[in-house]
Order: structure tokens, then sequence, then C-alpha cells
């Protein structure tokens, strides 16, 4: 479609064709009437050749030729009208009529695709003409004033026409170019926050344990988690790389269980009917798993959380995932949720459109429910 200033240029060039069309239209039908003069049937026939090649050559370019231009002003425009007068056997205004016509029309282009002093040259050049044929087949003034204001005034609005137009499309391009940098700025944006969620859940996770004492350093399976987070890391870094969405809700789930596991959080998992789901929803669910059992291991005050994933038997497509644990649990009325629960769990579910509930109080642990519609 080409830009805002290209597609206004285009339907100037459109509209002066039209414009131009419908005065061929009425030479056809006022020649068709005189067969006995061939003058004039070269004539149109030259003025049909010439609109051709110059809004044929304007369509393909998208702008006018002013070699193209000055040729049709000159022969339609001038030598036309008089040569009839001349030497066609014209004698009334009406049988001359036709091809003043043609006049209005190559004012409209000349003023739309020349220098203003050029346009203001075509203009009076062709009222000259108007005026000397007219004289020559003895029209009265009124018809005199009545053609010349119409070149003018074919001019002045074609002119206005194409103004309005290209300041609306280069109003359009600069829009369009803000809404472009919004939009890119809001994907670094989005990405910035998931790199973020992403370290809040894995490596800063991974640091609060370490630091805390709760887990040997040591152990086989932290080194591990530790080299996986540093591999991220340094992905991150050097952004040779983005993270590989999961394909199956299965196999997101258990990489947050093992996730979590390695640093000491038993975890009990069942899965029963899992329904295909795209990559992002599969993500987004393992995401908000493995970041609910880092609460539980963070806060729970007890090493056992239980892991159940089915499909959601009221919607078909549909999946249900919960986590829960039998710790102290806490009061919503009086706890702010922290940015694990905001953004970790109920943002990642919010943006693939499915939900994050979570049930408890006091005494009683707490119960994480994911849901996505399907």
């Amino acid at each position: 479609m080409g830009s805002g200033l290209q597609r206004a240029q285009s339907f100037v060039i459109v509209a002066t064709l039209l414009y131009r069309g419908s005065h061929l239209t009425v030479g056809v039908l006022a020649v068709a009437h005189r067969l006995s003069q061939p003058l004039q049937f070269v004539g149109l026939a030259a003025a049909l050749g010439l609109s051709v090649l110059t809004y044929g050559a304007a369509l393909r370019r998208g702008r006018f030729d002013p070699r193209h231009i000055w040729a049709d002003v000159l022969v339609t425009g001038c030598v036309l009208p008089l040569a009839l007068c001349v030497w066609g056997g014209v004698r009334e205004p009406p049988t001359i009529a036709w091809a003043m016509l043609l006049g209005g029309s190559a004012s409209a282009a000349a003023a739309i695709a020349l220098q203003r002093l050029h346009a203001v040259t075509v203009v009076a050049l062709l009222v000259v003409t108007h005026v000397i044929g007219y004289e020559m087949v003895g029209a009265n003034s009124s018809v005199v004033l009545g053609h010349v204001n119409s070149l003018v005034s074919s001019a002045v609005m074609t002119w206005v026409f194409r103004w309005y137009l290209l300041r609306q499309g280069r109003l359009l391009d600069d829009a369009n170019s803000r809404a472009l940098a919004a939009e890119a700025h809001k994907a670094r944006y989005a990405e910035r926050l998931e790199h973020h969620r992403a370290l809040h859940d894995t490596v800063l996770a991974t640091l609060t344990t370490l630091a805390s004492g709760a887990v040997d350093a040591n152990a086989p399976e932290v080194r591990e988690r530790c080299s996986r987070e540093a591999a991220y890391l340094r992905r991150l870094i050097q952004q040779t790389a983005d993270e590989v969405h999961h394909r199956q809700i299965g196999t997101a789930l258990e990489e947050a269980v093992r996730s979590v596991e390695s640093l000491q959080l038993r975890v009990t998992a069942q899965y029963h009917a899992l329904p295909q789901v795209p990559p992002e929803v599969a993500a987004a669910l393992g995401d908000a798993v493995r970041e609910a059992l880092n609460n539980v291991r963070r806060h729970a005050g007890t090493g056992h959380a239980y892991v159940t994933a089915t499909g959601d038997p009221d919607r078909p497509g549909g999946a249900v995932v919960t986590v829960v644990d039998r710790g102290p649990g806490f009061d919503p009325e009086r706890c702010e949720p922290g940015l694990g629960l905001r953004g970790s769990v109920h943002g990642r579910m919010a943006e693939v459109g499915g939900r994050a509930t979570v049930d408890t109080a006091p005494g009683e642990g707490v119960r994480v429910e994911l849901r996505w519609p399907g």
C-alpha cells in the first residue's frame, strides 16, 4: 500500500484522471454527432492519446511527468481548440465547447504537477486560448467568463485538494511512525519485564536459598541448578538466544518441579488428561507453578508441596493446575501480594488469557489455582 503520502499522491492522480475522463466522454459524444468534420476526430484521437500517455505514466510512477503535462497543455488545451476554429469548420460556441472543456482538466493536472510559477503560466496560457477561441466563434461574454472561471477554479481547487491530502498523508505517516516507536518501546519493556520475572523466579530464588543456609551449596542438584541458571544469565547478557517455549504442559510442569526439588523441596505431582495448548500457554503455566513452589519453599515452613494438573471439565481444551501446601497460610486481607505472586503468577496467566486465584487462611495452608480456558 505504501506510505500515507504515497497513497495521497496516488489518489490525486486518480481524481484528475476521472476529471479528464468526464471531459473526454463529452468529447466523444459531441464528435459522434458531427461525422462530416474529420478534423474533430483527429483532434479527439490526439487528446485521447496524450491522456493515455500522461495519466498512464503517472499511475505507474506515482507522480506526473512535467514533460507530459506540458505536451498535454500545449496540444490538447491550446492547439486543438484553435485548430478546430481555423481548419475544422467550427463556427458556433457549442461545436467547440468539448475541446474547451479539456483545458479545465489540463489546468487541474498542471496545478498539481508543475512548480507554482509554471502552473500559473499554464493557466494564463489556457485563459488566453479560451478567450481567443471563443472570440473566433462569436461567443458572448458570459460564455467566455464562465469557461475562464472554470479554468482558474479547476486549478485552484485541485491544488487545494492535493495540499490537503498530502498534509493528511504526512500526518498519517507521522502517526504511524509514533505508533511503531511506541510498539517497539512496549516490546522492549515487555522483554525486560519477562527477564526480570525469570531472574526473580530462578537466580534470585537460588541465591536467597543459598544465603539462608537451608540447603547444601555443594549438593549435586544445587550445583546443577546453578549451572543452568549461569547459562541463562550468559545468554541474557550476550543476547544470543531467546527462551525456548515448552511445547507440552507436562514438560513445562516437570521442569518446574525438578527446579525446586533441586533446592530440597519435595513435590508430589499428579497429571491427568492434559490438553494440548499453545506453547506460550504451557510456558506460562510452568513458570507460574515454579514461582508458586518457590513461595512454598520460602514461606510455607514445610518441605512438601502438591501439584495437580488436569483438563478443565467445564471447558473442553482448557487446563487447571493447582499448587497446594499444608503450611500456616496467611490472611489475604492483611498481607499484600509480593512481586512473585503479582508478576510471575497472576501476570503470566493474565498475559495468555488465563487467571490465577489464591485461596488461603491462617492455619489452613495455601492453594494456588491456575486456569486457562482453552
